[in-house]
């Protein structure tokens, strides 16, 4: 039999009955994520300790409250760097918990400690990511975003598109069960509730970045992070993850073509900037096809922008192209760079024009899964979901969890959230404006989340 709980906020959540807790070993820019097929991992689970029974039913109990938070944060969804209701929301929940918290960091995100009382271990930190996306949702729900805000110049709807949501909720809930064992916690557990992983419009820097650049990962430093995503591409009842390059580094090009304007009918007056770009799209297309080793390390190099003209017999004076490229080394990543900067110069000059080749400064350098860590995490994971912990392939998809990572050791995995039943390759993707979440699958987040804070530190 199943009631209806009402969290504190006013949200409702169903509570789940012991049979479907059972079946809740649930499962960026970044993009829509989709894997490749993934595999079983044959990791031997180490035996269960009673903590472990201890923390699955403090997540149950905590679970109503979680989901009634990811629907009111649902509801009131913030874009990167404007995170404040979310932000203040998380900040009195911890603060109410005894967390020392930190508030604007990064301008509006949180780092919050909490020492434990069980003896020396290691500094554990946690990160959540906060912000939504300028999409309008298109998901009939109770609590559906109606928000609407300006992006770019335009009038936008605001949706949580990418589950920031459920990461926002997940943490939370976390931060409430591993407080009240504080007194039983070797080491400190470190909270990075992180603003505009999904990017701002400004050119500085933002989120796990300029967290970084303000130390979030200083005083104390930690031994290792953690982070999760919540991804239609799993259905739920499914985690995965991988060591090494998990996810791609992301970087933003430019290219301004300069001619010369001219009539369409005289094109020998003046120089095409559109032939030139032309040009210069397809030459691009050998960079990966035929320079790039992509059996060792894959590669993509795509234009999605090219503009030029306004009218059809006016010849223009330039055009511009703006294109993604995705990377897991960075010495690939560097020679792919240049690469791009030297075949549009060249072709440009060559056709008696100009190309002025500009990166955003903003990338994200490829995630990269500490292969130790995993080692150490992977059996945790297989004693919580057994073969529905799946190991999985790179992903060309990219996430700014990397700058954390570079600092300590991480870990970063995928938690499912498409309902069974529904093939994930039909569900809508991550930033779809029909992106929706079985709320089943944050309970895996949640177990997951304290099952390897609670391996890592060897809580009792």
């Amino acid at each position: 039999m199943r009631t209806r709980l009402r969290a504190a906020n006013g949200f409702r959540a169903e509570a789940v009955s012991s049979d479907r807790r059972t079946l809740l070993k649930r499962a960026c820019a970044c993009a829509a994520l989709a894997f490749l097929p993934a595999v079983a991992d044959a990791q031997a689970p180490p035996p269960a300790r009673p903590v472990h029974g201890d923390l699955d039913r403090a997540a149950a109990e905590v679970e109503a409250a979680m989901i009634g938070w990811r629907r009111d944060i649902h509801a009131h969804p913030e874009l990167g760097d404007r995170e404040h209701r979310t932000a203040a929301l998380v900040a009195a929940h911890l603060r109410g918990l005894g967390y020392e918290v930190r508030e604007g960091v990064a301008r509006t995100g949180l780092v919050a400690v909490l020492t434990g009382g069980g003896g020396p271990g290691p500094v554990v930190a946690l990160r959540a990511d906060m912000d939504a996306l300028p999409v309008t949702e298109e998901v009939d729900l109770p609590f559906a975003s109606t928000v609407k805000t300006e992006w770019g110049g335009q009038q936008v709807g605001v949706m949580h598109a990418c589950g920031h949501d459920c990461h926002v909720a997940i943490l939370m809930a976390a931060a409430q069960v591993l407080a009240a064992r504080r007194a039983r916690l070797p080491g400190t557990i470190k909270l990075l509730f992180q603003p505009s992983e999904e990017g701002v419009m400004s050119d500085g820097p933002a989120g796990a970045r300029l967290m970084v650049e303000e130390g979030a990962m200083r005083d104390p430093k930690p031994d290792m992070v953690f982070g999760l995503h919540v991804v239609s591409a799993l259905p739920a009842g499914q985690v995965g993850y991988r060591p090494g390059p998990t996810l791609a580094a992301s970087d933003r090009f430019r290219i301004a073509v300069t001619g010369r304007q001219t009539h369409g009918a005289m094109p020998w007056n003046g120089v095409d900037p559109i032939v030139i770009g032309s040009a210069i799209v397809t030459a691009l297309q050998t960079v990966v096809s035929r320079e790039t080793d992509i059996v060792r390390n894959p590669a993509v190099l795509s234009v999605g922008i090219f503009r030029g003209g306004v009218r059809n017999n006016i010849i223009p004076q330039g055009a511009e192209l703006e294109g993604t490229l995705r990377t897991f080394d960075e010495g690939q990543r560097a020679t792919i760079r240049r690469r791009v900067g030297e075949i549009a110069q060249s072709i440009a000059a060559g056709m008696n024009g100009r190309a002025e080749v500009t990166w955003d400064r903003n990338g994200y350098p490829s995630v990269q899964n500490d292969a130790a860590l995993t080692d150490r995490c992977a059996p945790t994971l297989a004693r919580l979901f057994g073969d529905r912990a799946r190991r999985i392939d790179p992903v060309m998809a990219s996430e700014d969890f990397s700058y954390f990572a570079r600092e300590a050791p991480g870990f970063y995995y995928f938690v499912g959230i498409t309902p069974p039943g529904t093939d994930p390759a039909t569900a809508a993707p991550n930033h779809s404006p029909r992106f929706r979440v079985d709320e089943s699958g944050l309970m895996a987040g949640l177990r997951a989340t304290l099952h390897l804070v609670a391996d890592a530190t060897g809580m009792a």
